[in-house]
């Protein structure tokens, strides 16, 4: 079995990677990303990420003109996985029960995805890029935190329209409610100083950040 063929446990942003993409494209970035994370940006070449990718160098420059551009690409990629099912073109709930239950599954999904292992080495790649290459920081904000923002911010206008939220301003409240959630967390686990939270802390922060929306 080949080595994009092995059964993998399924990070729960990621598509399925038992199935062996048919593009190009896609077989380098999962290529690289693999060697990113067993041997860091800087140990990896184009030639290795080629040989893993079982793709010619010829083919792999005309894609991506170097290992920055590789790198973006991926994180980009994987920074539009970590959306979470807030869809800012769909009604807003019609009770305040209903729009709690949407605020709590929002916040428990947000933060299953930034303890999950994999997140967390695409951060860190992206943090330690970040000089050489601004763009890479810039693609996994907006692809990530920022489109989940925007999603929130779009959900509290129209819960207000329907009464169901304090008529304060959106980002502020968005603000209070990304504070309470995540708080230090995601700096704590990016340094490694503590564990990915438990269920039950999951639960907690997806509450206690709800609540300041609806106290």
């Amino acid at each position: 079995m080949s080595e994009i063929e092995k059964p993998q446990r399924r990070s729960p942003w990621s598509h399925d990677k038992t199935k062996p993409s048919s593009s190009i494209r896609e077989r380098i970035l999962q290529a690289a990303f693999t060697l990113f994370r067993e041997r860091g940006f800087s140990s990896t070449s184009m030639l290795e990420i080629a040989t893993r990718a079982r793709v010619s160098k010829r083919d792999l420059y005309a894609l991506f003109h170097n290992k920055h551009a590789v790198l973006t690409a991926g994180i980009s990629q994987r920074a539009q996985r970590m959306r979470r099912p807030l869809d800012p073109t769909a009604p807003a709930p019609q009770t305040r029960d209903a729009l709690a239950t949407s605020l709590v599954e929002f916040g428990v999904a947000l933060l299953k995805i930034v303890g999950h292992p994999d997140v967390l080495t695409v951060f860190r790649l992206a943090i330690a890029e970040s000089d050489r290459a601004p763009e890479i920081g810039r693609a996994l904000d907006r692809s990530g935190r920022e489109a989940n923002q925007k999603a929130l911010i779009e959900l509290i206008r129209k819960a207000q329209a329907r009464g169901l939220v304090v008529a304060r301003d959106p980002d502020v409240l968005a603000g209070r409610y990304f504070a309470a959630l995540l708080g230090g967390l995601q700096i704590q686990l990016l340094l490694r100083v503590r564990q990915a939270p438990s269920k039950g802390e999951i639960d907690a922060r997806a509450r206690a950040a709800t609540e300041t929306l609806l106290p």
